[in-house]
């Protein structure tokens, strides 16, 4: 597994056979295929491997939030170990190939991303959920709100390294990314709320104008802000 797992990263699907990976694993061609019916079902059973590995890493990284004294530091603390943990070069490489090879194999690029990425954000969503419930946060969704903190946070630097392979950022450049996230939701200038607020301004974006008393009477549904209403919604870019 763990040569065909390297072979599969550095060269894709098409690139690996059956013969390169029994070379490099110093076995028979004949005993890889014991272990393995064909070339299709070793891709999956290790990209699925994988994928389920990521559960139990989100699941750790969001116990900085159980009984956290500081919600808005360990907000920012779990942006940073989030960030820090999907940009490792081993996890960007298996998404470059899983999207390479979604063409090919649709069904296993579907059961990847719900093991994966769903799987994640469920996992961030129970966690807001359980700060909602000691009225720490306010999300309306806290899967949607998980949603926004995963994509705030990580898209900036993952999109750059999915597409510009080769550099790789510093733990400092990325702690940045993951702060700058965190806070993004407030325009500059005014006085800004801590971070763990953040949840709250992201899901207020999406929120429909008449979806509560507050947004009718033309103000924000976020507590304590007023704001402008535009294309029948309230947009935390307006608050003031």
């Amino acid at each position: 597994m763990e040569a065909a797992t390297s072979l599969f990263l550095r060269n894709g699907y098409q690139g690996t056979s059956m013969d390169d990976i029994a070379a490099l694993a110093a076995v028979s061609k004949q005993t890889v295929y014991k272990n393995f019916a064909d070339k299709e079902r070793l891709f999956s059973d290790i990209v699925l491997g994988i994928a389920d590995s990521s559960e139990k890493i989100i699941s750790t990284m969001t116990d900085v939030l159980r009984g956290a004294d500081d919600v808005e530091r360990a907000l920012t603390e779990l942006a940073r170990r989030y960030v820090n943990g999907v940009m490792q070069p081993h996890v960007l490489q298996l998404r470059r190939l899983v999207i390479a090879a979604a063409g090919r194999f649709p069904v296993l690029a579907r059961s990847y991303f719900q093991r994966a990425h769903a799987r994640a954000f469920d996992t961030l969503a129970t966690a807001f959920a359980d700060l909602a419930g000691l009225g720490l946060l306010r999300p309306s969704d806290p899967l949607t709100a998980a949603s926004h903190f995963a994509y705030l946070v990580l898209s900036i630097p993952q999109e750059q390294a999915m597409f510009c392979s080769g550099g790789q950022f510093t733990a400092a450049e990325l702690d940045q990314f993951a702060d700058a996230g965190v806070g993004c939701s407030w325009p500059a200038g005014k006085p800004r709320p801590g971070p763990y607020r953040m949840a709250q301004l992201a899901v207020a974006a999406s929120r429909p104008a008449n979806s509560c008393s507050r947004a009718r009477r033309g103000k924000c549904p976020l507590p304590g802000h007023t704001s402008t209403l535009a294309a029948g919604k309230c947009w935390p870019s307006h608050c003031r």
